[in-house]
């Protein structure tokens, strides 16, 4: 469904309402009548009427997809996706955490096209990956060794009171 790849926009539907105007401006109804029938704006009622009078019901079809096609084809995104999943040490980085500027750099590698970060997060998103973060809590850490600062350390750390600068 064109939803999926598009947003939140439902071009299937806004075209099936076109088409829906279209039948009802070939029964004689006036683009008032559209604009309550169907709860559109006036303008979206003129537009259509418009398009109806010059071109007829094949006029009211499909408008096509909003924007650009993306520069990249199947073979490109399968390539990224295999050097993206051997992780960024791999691909030359010095940690493993990956970014968008990360990313776009290692699609500019491969494929020659430089993206902006937004839209690296697109051409994710349309791979199937999704946002993750890591884990907040470092790996050394001594549960043990912070209890013991809670219990003894700060407490004496508070009970002093805090230098003055002289004035």
């Amino acid at each position: 469904m064109d939803t999926e790849r598009h947003g939140l926009r439902d071009y299937g539907g806004l075209e099936s309402r076109r088409k829906q105007a279209g039948r009802l401006f070939s029964q004689g109804k006036r683009q008032a009548d559209i604009v309550r029938l169907l709860e559109v704006s006036r303008q979206s009622a003129s537009r259509w009427y418009q398009m109806w009078k010059a071109g007829g019901m094949k006029a009211l079809g499909r408008t096509g997809s909003p924007g650009r096609n993306c520069r990249l084809n199947n073979k490109d995104l399968k390539a990224v996706e295999k050097a993206l999943l051997k992780g960024a040490r791999a691909n030359g980085f010095n940690t493993d955490l990956w970014t968008l500027r990360r990313m776009g750099q290692v699609i500019a590698r491969l494929t020659g096209v430089k993206y902006h970060q937004g839209h690296v997060w697109r051409i994710l998103a349309k791979m199937g990956w999704s946002l993750q973060r890591p884990a907040k809590r470092a790996k050394e850490k001594n549960n043990e060794a912070v209890r013991k600062w809670i219990k003894e350390t700060w407490p004496e750390l508070k009970k002093k009171p805090a230098r003055s600068k002289g004035g």
